[in-house]
């Protein structure tokens, strides 16, 4: 795929360009690894922090305790 990409920051670029050179990658190979890091980092953050936290239980009667909050909550 050939793409045009304007509103780049030379020094950065490059830099970026003398990296690829330094690890004989051609421009579009190392472009496409860092959109694929960027892209799998962004995915990473946005996962929920809550995920794999152990269950509790709160007793008896708290069954529906979350329907009840909603209820309050949203009417």
């Amino acid at each position: 795929m050939n793409i045009t990409i304007r509103g780049l920051q030379e020094v950065v670029f490059r830099k970026f360009k003398s990296k690829a050179a330094e690890e004989d990658m051609k421009l579009g190979e190392a472009l496409t690894q860092a959109m694929e890091m960027w892209v799998k980092e962004d995915e990473k953050r946005r996962r929920p922090k809550f995920r794999g936290m152990p269950k509790f239980d709160w007793g008896e009667g708290t069954e529906n305790s979350s329907q009840e909050i909603d209820r309050i909550l949203y009417g």
